[in-house]
């Protein structure tokens, strides 16, 4: 005689499991505080703690759901193209990104599939991967006009916007004028991390590896 009642399957099923991530950072108080304030959590596994020059590889190996990327990172960007091109079924989902939302359209424009900034809190990074794994973003309604706007330019036929934000343009300014980062960051009262990444943002929109390339693009830029 059957004696299951109804509802035991359901009971007696297991949970599923917990969507794989793992993390990229190059600092590593930064990989294993994070890692322990997601174990806490509880609602992600942390595969593996990698720092930038191992990442392909071990994501390669291992084929996490979602690979979580320190945005402070100078390399932050270039990284995730590489990952998209060699994974790109591959989440990625930045963290700790400053430059304010045309930073965070940068990371889209390179494939990351969600982002928090540095004001990000552990809930909004595993929402962001759980929203990501999802296909959903969410962002800020100025980076959705920033986004709309990247799209309008490359539909005209713009594969990458040459033009520079406001702040970007004041940086290169100040690059062409001789001043280092941590100058830049004093005379514009932000911090040198944020500069830093401005900074790349300019490298990247010009098409261009060194310093010393932005002051001949000025003219084009403003």
């Amino acid at each position: 005689m059957d004696q299951s009642h109804p509802g035991m399957e359901w009971h007696n099923r297991a949970p599923a499991p917990s969507p794989t991530v793992s993390i990229i950072s190059d600092v590593l108080l930064f990989r294993e505080g994070l890692s322990a304030s997601l174990t806490r959590d509880g609602r992600l596994e942390v595969l593996d703690l990698l720092t930038s020059a191992s990442a392909l590889s071990a994501i390669s190996r291992r084929t996490p759901d979602a690979v979580l990327l320190d945005g402070a990172m100078s390399e932050c960007l270039e990284l995730s193209r590489r990952i998209r091109k060699a994974l790109p079924g591959i989440r990625i989902i930045g963290f700790g990104i400053s430059g304010g939302a045309p930073r965070l359209v940068d990371c889209a424009e390179s494939g990351l599939a969600a982002f928090t900034d540095s004001d990000g809190t552990v809930e909004d990074l595993v929402g962001a991967v759980f929203g990501a794994l999802r296909g959903e973003l969410e962002c800020s309604p100025q980076v959705s006009a920033l986004l709309c706007e990247r799209l309008a330019g490359l539909s005209a036929g713009a594969t990458r916007p040459a033009i520079l934000t406001r702040r970007e343009g004041e940086i290169a300014r100040l690059i062409g004028e001789g001043l280092s980062n941590k100058e830049i960051a004093n005379d514009l009262n932000i911090g040198p991390s944020t500069v830093k990444n401005h900074v790349h943002s300019i490298l990247e929109k010009l098409n261009v590896r060194r310093r010393s390339a932005i002051v001949s693009h000025l003219g084009e830029c403003t």
